[in-house]
């Protein structure tokens, strides 16, 4: 058809859309009219829609005064005329593609209104894309070859290009929180790169930890082709090896240049149709060349250019972002699985360390799984000798049929790879251990392994090297920077194993060496089968003997030695009686009770006996309503309140950091005292309240420890402030389980002091015994640098009687007062302690007064003497 022109992609679209728009004023005009359900009369119908037609661009005219006619130039070409006229129904049903077509080049302006108005952006540079590549083609087949620096159509194709990238940016972007392979995504870049840059292949190369690079995959094969050989990064061989190196894009115009002495082995697969070539090299987030794209041009086409470059330049920063994020997801997922790896080690080791030989098996089972090496070795440091030693070796697939050797091995510590890392606190990865001249092959003799690559790291215990681990032969290449960072980090857990294993050996060690000892002391610290068997044969007191033990006046020191443990069991039973007790159980306990009391000045078994008589005779008043066991309970701790007392007081225990001290947090001694009690009742034959319940054994033992515990004078105020304000207030309750108690600790600090209580001449020289003990304590404190209180001060021995005065008026009276109003039968020791108040007064008095005729007689001296020491005349 002559005016008709080659058919263009856009020619189908806008038939259709004039075809679509006649269609649609039909619909249009048919909502519009009174009668909707009838049709349109043919020549309204027509005629609204010329007018349409005409708003639209269309020049439409009226013909033999009845009908419209279209008008348009080249629309029927069987005219001489340049203008032809039909109807609209010719038009609507004679229209085809060469009509459209040649409308439009005549109505360009309403082709640009379509456009603008109809078509999405996408659209229309997907449009010019298909262009493009359909030019693309016709240049391979040598149909037309188009000079690109010249083309007037250059702003529409780099256009075209821009958005051709980004569309394929927006597919390497897309679902990126999917991508998790790094070599993957460099598979899709390489895809990506060459299809924006219309090449017509590409090759991906991978960079080795090494700095080796292989040639990965190329575009013209289906599968992965791995090379078995590889290039080194660097000049002289290879255009990729040499881009990995240089770090920069390369883009060769022509074959000839692919031979360059830098990169004369050119590019793999290369032949003779290949002319142009771009390599470009990738890198990671941590600025680290991955891998290299090369893409390539066959002969017949136009070389790469610079905006070429550009596209790969653009694709690269956006790889960059997604290798980061990959990166990210890689670490994370890495990180979770460690974690996860290591609390399942943690909950294995430390749940089950039975001995340092099971943690040394688990941790190179547990070592190799990690790094899936073959075979693990654990050697540690001997500081002694110096000397590396294993006593355990891998000697198949698991730890568990690791076994330790009949004799370990021992070498020196600068000796082998294992020596090196002990000596110089590296971690060394060999990929050839062979090759390397620090390795020993000795071990390979004697284990009879061949030993191919090794990761070999310290485990270090605070700061020092604890022994070496070793992984021996990487099971599926060799051992990479990843296996260092995780072994790294297994390392820091081995080492803490070690060092507990370490200790729970040392501790199995000592509790062995405690039960030894244990058993050495029970053995020494117990009454002897002679001690029982004469205490035994002595008669029980009767009559006379102890018609004045129920007294309070009565002195424990007024009764031979051997006849006391004889009246604690005459106590004890007149209390209790034997019903529920064994006599041969009781003697043993009294017995061995009397040798756990050292021979010290005053805190010994007198003063044992002495507080234990006390009790008795508060007990038997029957002036109360303790229950059986809390009777007990009192008789028993103050039989055993001091037992292993060393005289020293619980303050110079803390001071001197004793290990009582270290053991015990508060009330030292008392604590100490009270375990001593427990391991008497422990021993064969020595339980007095074995045939007691199981409750019942529980509870006397509590109200023990509470009673012994009540014994240190700097709880006594707090218990007795609160006796005093329930007895001011009537409110005291012989009821109240928690009245009673603190009543038992005021009574055990009144049992304590009845010392105080006792005839003036036993008041004075128990006094006498009492500083004696605490003089000595206060001559060791001054050999320690420390300035004693004055109370055990031997140089201010003078001070005695006022101090106490000060102890009977603060501590004694107060406490016995308050007893007597609870208990008045306690009321002796109320009198006893007034009596031995008004003698120590008399000294304090008397030693006031020999002191201030002391200071007149030395100041009268002093008078006599000038400022020079000469007598005034």
């Amino acid at each position: 058809m002559n005016g008709i022109h080659k058919s263009h992609d856009g020619g189908p679209a806008a038939f259709m859309f004039v075809k679509s728009q006649v269609i649609k004023f039909e619909k249009f005009l048919i909502e519009r009219m009174h009668e909707p359900c009838k049709p349109m009369p043919s020549s309204t119908r027509k005629t609204t829609a010329a007018a349409l037609l005409s708003t639209n661009g269309f020049n439409v005219q009226p013909a033999n005064g009845r009908r419209r006619h279209v008008s348009a130039s080249k629309v029927w070409a069987n005219g001489t005329s340049n203008r032809h006229t039909c109807t609209l129904g010719d038009l609507i049903n004679d229209i085809n593609n060469d009509t459209v077509i040649n409308f439009l080049q005549d109505n360009p302006s309403l082709l640009d209104q379509y456009i603008q108005n109809y078509v999405s952006e996408e659209t229309v540079e997907s449009w010019l894309v298909n262009k493009r590549k359909s030019r693309n083609n016709r240049i391979r087949n040598g149909d037309i070859i188009y000079n690109r620096e010249g083309s007037p159509h250059r702003p529409v194709i780099e256009y075209s290009k821009a958005k051709d990238k980004r569309i394929h940016i927006q597919k390497l972007l897309k679902n990126v929180h999917e991508k998790t392979n790094q070599v993957k995504l460099l598979e899709e870049l390489a895809s990506s790169v060459s299809t924006a840059t219309a090449a017509d292949g590409y090759n991906l190369y991978l960079v080795t930890e090494d700095s080796r690079i292989i040639n990965f995959v190329s575009s013209s094969a289906k599968e992965h082709s791995v090379t078995t050989c590889s290039q080194p990064v660097g000049p002289g061989h290879t255009l990729s090896a040499y881009a990995a190196w240089c770090r920069k894009c390369i883009r060769i115009q022509n074959a000839a240049s692919l031979a360059d002495r830098k990169h004369p082995l050119g590019i793999d697969h290369m032949n003779g149709q290949i002319h142009s070539v771009l390599a470009q090299p990738i890198l990671d987030s941590d600025d680290r060349v991955t891998g290299v794209v090369e893409l390539y041009r066959r002969e017949g086409r136009a070389p790469f250019t610079e905006m070429d470059e550009q596209v790969v330049a653009a694709f690269n920063g956006w790889a960059l972002v997604l290798f980061r994020s990959i990166q990210l997801q890689s670490d994370v997922a890495r990180q979770r699985k460690l974690n996860e790896f290591l609390l399942a080690v943690t909950k294995n080791i430390f749940q089950d360390i039975v001995s340092m030989d099971t943690v040394i098996m688990k941790i190179m089972d547990f070592a190799k799984r990690l790094v899936k090496a073959d075979r693990a070795s654990l050697f540690l440091l001997d500081t002694v000798t110096k000397e590396l030693y294993a006593r355990i070796f891998d000697t198949g697939s698991s730890a568990h049929e690791s076994n330790p050797c009949a004799k370990e091995i021992r070498f020196p510590m600068d000796v082998g790879v294992a020596g090196f890392v002990a000596t110089t606190g590296e971690t060394l990865n060999i990929t050839d251990a062979y090759q390397d001249e620090r390795f020993n092959r000795d071990v390979d003799l004697k284990t009879g392994y061949k030993t191919k690559s090794l990761l070999c790291m310290p485990i270090r215990i605070r700061g020092s090297i604890f022994g070496v681990v070793q992984m021996v032969n990487k099971l599926q290449g060799t051992f990479t920077k990843t296996d260092e960072e995780s072994f790294e980090t297994f390392a820091v857990y081995c080492g803490l194993a070690l060092h507990h294993a370490k200790l729970y050996d040392k501790i199995r060690k000592s509790e062995q060496k405690y039960k030894v000892a244990l058993e050495v002391l029970s053995y020494h610290n117990q009454c002897s089968e002679e001690e029982y068997i004469k205490l035994k044969s002595l008669p029980m007191p009767c009559g006379r003997q102890v018609e004045d033990i129920p007294k309070f006046t009565f002195s424990p020191w007024s009764i031979e030695e051997e006849q006391k443990s004889l009246h604690v069991v005459y106590m004890f039973k007149d209390l209790f009686g034997l019903e529920k007790f064994d006599l041969s159980r009781l003697y043993r306990f009294t017995l061995t009770v009397k040798k756990n009391y050292r021979k010290v000045p005053y805190h010994n078994w007198d003063h044992a006996f002495s507080v234990a008589h006390a009790m008795y005779c508060i007990l038997k008043t029957q002036e109360h309503s303790f229950t059986q066991l809390e009777s007990l309970a009192l008789f028993v701790a103050c039989l055993c309140h001091d037992l292993d007392h060393r005289g020293k007081t619980n303050a110079f225990m803390v001071k001197s950091a004793s290990p009582l001290a270290a053991i015990y947090t508060t009330s030292v001694m008392e604590h100490h005292h009270f375990n001593q009690t427990v391991s008497i009742l422990q021993q064969d034959n020595h339980n007095i309240l074995k045939e007691f319940t199981s409750e019942e054994y529980k509870t006397v033992l509590r109200y023990i420890k509470d009673c012994i515990l009540a014994t240190d004078l700097a709880l006594f105020f707090g218990n007795k402030a609160k006796l005093k304000e329930w007895q001011d207030s009537k409110e005291f309750n012989w009821k109240s389980i928690e009245h009673r108690h603190t009543l038992q600790a005021v009574m055990m600090t009144g049992a304590d002091l009845c010392a105080s209580t006792k005839p003036w001449h036993y008041q004075r020289e128990t006094v006498q015994v009492i500083f004696e003990e605490f003089y000595s304590q206060g001559d060791e404190e001054r050999d320690q640098g420390i300035t004693p209180i004055a109370m055990m001060d031997r140089t201010k021995a003078d001070q005695l009687p006022e101090s106490q005065v000060g102890f009977i008026v603060g501590i004694c009276l107060p406490c016995y007062e308050l007893l007597a109003q609870i208990i008045p039968a306690s009321k002796p020791m109320v009198d006893g302690a007034l009596s031995n108040l008004s003698k120590w007064q008399e000294l304090a008095d008397a030693n006031k007064k020999i002191k201030e005729k002391a200071t007149m007689e030395s100041n009268k001296n002093n008078r006599k003497v000038d400022k020079n020491g000469n007598l005034k005349l």
